[in-house]
């Protein structure tokens, strides 16, 4: 029985002393924050570049807009007055 008891005792505190050292836990929780920031920046460009996307967007209709009510004006004018359709 008291090596049995012996035994246990031995075998507790070998697990006990094989988790992650003070070390290795720190390097666990550097490599997290690593990788949460990693994540929040690709986040950011991605918004960025969605942001930009539509500015571009907006950009290309407003001069497609005003390029189309420039070509009503000039046919407009190009009109010969008094004749109609």
């Amino acid at each position: 029985m008291k090596k049995l008891f012996t035994l246990v005792a031995v075998a507790s505190i070998s697990l006990v002393a094989c988790g992650p050292s003070a070390a290795e836990k720190e390097a666990m929780e550097k490599a997290k924050q690593d990788s949460i920031k990693a994540y929040e920046e690709a986040e950011a460009a991605k918004a960025a570049a969605e942001q930009q996307r539509l500015a571009d967007s907006t950009a290309q209709f407003e001069a497609a807009k005003a390029e189309e009510a420039k070509r009503i004006e000039d046919s407009i004018a190009n009109a010969k007055p008094g004749k109609k359709k």
